[in-house]
């Protein structure tokens, strides 16, 4: 019998992809809306590149979760529980933000983008919310994954922004390195606390082994390495044309290893606990014990 944490199973490399694909994919749906709005202002990605793009990213992350269900038309039983499950509502906005976003590709951006990014933010949430609602999973339950997530997911949005407004107009508008160094910024900060929080309240060893190995090349590559860049890119305005797209894809990169590590490696159950150590007789019963935690 297994007494200290293990690796659970249920949730492999296919549930990553949907926190990936749905993160990447809601994030650049918000940025093609700003990038949208911000053509009237100077010059942008065009809207149905990114858009598609997005719900295609969307669409592959919710193909993971379907090709990992091994009964594939159970895969209806998710909506019939909206009000305890993040699972549900997920499930319940994405079809509103496929058809607002199909509309506003029709109409080449305008009001429905909007729309489309609300509802991008709204299945967002609930993707971070749902990982959280993992009760059995001390790296998922902690509350601090939630803004890492949404964050990231933002990050990623950026980044793949970035990529497609350079890849078609061959331009690097200055806002968005502003923006996208902000929400690195932002990452760094969320990851920090969330780590932190993490060692300090204490976790399964392995767990938090597979962190600290991840710690090294998520800050140098994943985060330095595009704030750099950035950085670059906004003092050396010539050079915004090739820094900030290649900071975007470092940023996105990243943004892919944290969640793929979170979920799919350090994804060790609690275990088994003993609250008091009983002992036969008189005397006081021991202080008890977690095998396998690190506090």
């Amino acid at each position: 019998m297994k007494i200290k944490p293990w690796h659970q199973t249920n949730w492999d490399a296919r549930a990553a992809g949907n926190f990936i694909g749905g993160g990447s994919g809601t994030g650049l749906l918000i940025f093609a809306a700003l990038s949208n709005l911000a053509a009237l202002a100077g010059p942008a990605a065009d809207y149905r590149w990114q858009a598609g793009l997005a719900l295609v990213l969307v669409a592959a992350g919710l193909a993971s979760v379907f090709a990992e269900i091994g009964r594939p038309f159970r895969a209806l039983n998710v909506f019939l529980h909206p009000h305890t499950s993040w699972m549900t509502r997920e499930a319940m906005v994405a079809p509103f933000l496929f058809g607002s976003g199909a509309v506003a590709i029709c109409l080449g951006g305008g009001l429905f983008s909007v729309v489309a990014a609300l509802l991008a933010a709204g299945y967002l949430y609930c993707q971070a919310r749902m990982i959280a609602a993992a009760k059995g999973i001390p790296a998922w339950r902690e509350p601090r994954i939630i803004p890492l997530f949404i964050i990231t997911g933002l990050v990623e949005g950026a980044g793949l922004s970035a990529l497609i407004v350079a890849a078609q107009s061959g331009t690097a508008p200055r806002w968005l390195a502003a923006v996208l160094l902000v929400a690195l910024i932002l990452r760094r900060l969320a990851w920090k606390i969330y780590h932190e929080t993490l060692e300090r309240r204490g976790a399964p060893k392995k767990a938090l082994e597979v962190l600290a190995r991840l710690r090294g090349r998520f800050e140098r590559y994943g985060q330095s390495l595009p704030e750099m860049l950035l950085v670059a890119a906004l003092f050396f305005r010539s050079e915004q044309v090739w820094l900030l797209p290649l900071a975007g894809a470092a940023a996105l990169l990243g943004g892919w290893l944290l969640k793929f590590t979170i979920v799919a490696r350090a994804a060790y159950n609690q275990g088994f606990a003993l609250p008091v150590v009983p002992v036969r007789g008189q005397g006081q019963g021991m202080p008890g014990v977690k095998p396998g935690w690190s506090k």
